[in-house]
């Protein structure tokens, strides 16, 4: 493939009887004493029309006896994956879909030593079988192959790199520069391997701590976004929201806690066993909350955050944590603004007059 060049063919111009004499001037091309040139075929394959080449070694070949001697090197995709596990998913995709030329197939993967390092990818020869398409009028088509190459992002970064360093250069290079070339591909094979491990371990967590949510094993599972989110599904504040929709028969309105989780930190929590201490503990006193600023409305829509947050304010109130921390909890979920100081004001009144500030 590395002996190939951009080719150019000789165009092919056909006589018309709406022709002319302008491909000379629209297309450059000389049409000679032709007066009634129509058409001009930049490139064909049709049997007697087949576009010749007219630059390097390949000069005066046509195109037919090119594709049939370097076709797998002209036709071909490239697929790159972000992990290298991947790779042999996307095979066995290929596999299934095309017919493979086993033979002409090669991995690259597996004709390293121990100790050697340098380009990974594997390469499978393939054509189009019968099953998948089929034309009675081009049956050619089914003769045809292409190249389907595929690699990780890491193995097509060093590829890339050891083509223009290696081979584009035009002289050769010395030996401690192909040492270093070969050690970087060992470090980004041993990094495609880690990503790829990383990624395991990571979604080997989530469904373990999806099992322990599940389980109501709220203790063991630590809070983050993902931990968060699964804890969510379970929709752990429908009753109290649903109490306090009753107050004025209202609807509620669904509305992602997940901007609730950094306040959450804020408060301590730093399990989901935690989150469900304070709701069993500040449920009623937040309902409380809610009933006395519903009290003397006709409010028919509710937010589905309206739970979460009375529980973290009943919380800092009973921490004695003042207007200050009502106006800081309020900059983390709404980001800092200069209402979060009016709003925590404003709720610290209404929360002063209720039983549980008064204890």
């Amino acid at each position: 493939m590395s002996s190939l060049y951009p080719f150019r063919f000789k165009p092919i111009l056909k006589e018309k009887l709406w022709g002319g004499t302008r491909m000379n001037t629209i297309l450059a091309h000389s049409i000679g004493a032709m007066k009634q040139c129509g058409e001009s075929w930049e490139i064909s394959g049709l049997i007697g029309d087949e576009s010749e080449i007219t630059n390097g070694f390949l000069a005066e070949n046509n195109l037919n006896e090119l594709l049939e001697i370097y076709l797998t090197d002209l036709v071909g995709a490239r697929i790159i994956t972000f992990y290298i596990d991947e790779i042999d998913k996307v095979a066995a995709l290929v596999d299934k879909v095309f017919d493979i030329d086993w033979k002409n197939s090669v991995d690259k993967r597996k004709m390293h030593e121990l100790n050697s390092f340098g380009y990974n990818s594997l390469h499978y020869i393939c054509s189009i079988p019968k099953s998948l398409y089929f034309n009675e009028k081009y049956p050619e088509i089914n003769e045809i192959r292409f190249e389907l190459q595929m690699r990780s992002a890491l193995q097509h970064v060093w590829a890339t790199l050891n083509h223009d360093t290696g081979y584009k250069t035009g002289v050769e290079v010395p030996y401690e520069y192909l040492r270093n070339m070969n050690r970087l591909a060992g470090m980004l094979e041993l990094a495609d391997e880690q990503f790829s491990l990383i990624r395991t371990g990571i979604n080997n967590y989530r469904r373990k701590v999806q099992s322990l949510v599940h389980d109501g094993d709220f203790d063991k599972v630590s809070l983050d976004g993902d931990t968060f989110k699964s804890y969510l599904l379970l929709k752990p504040f429908n009753k109290l929201n649903e109490r306090i929709a009753a107050l004025n028969q209202a609807e509620i309105h669904e509305t992602s806690c997940m901007q609730y989780l950094a306040a959450l930190k804020l408060l301590g929590m730093n399990t989901l066993g935690d989150i469900e201490k304070m709701k069993n503990r500040y449920s009623d006193y937040a309902y409380q909350l809610a009933a006395y600023q519903l009290a003397t409305t006709d409010i028919d829509i509710i937010s589905s955050t309206i739970a979460l947050q009375n529980l973290c304010i009943v919380k800092l109130l009973c921490e004695d944590k003042g207007v200050l921390g009502l106006e800081i909890f309020f900059n983390y979920v709404y980001g800092e603004q200069p209402y979060n100081k009016e709003r925590a004001r404003h709720i610290f009144e209404q929360a002063s007059q209720l039983e549980f500030m008064n204890k």
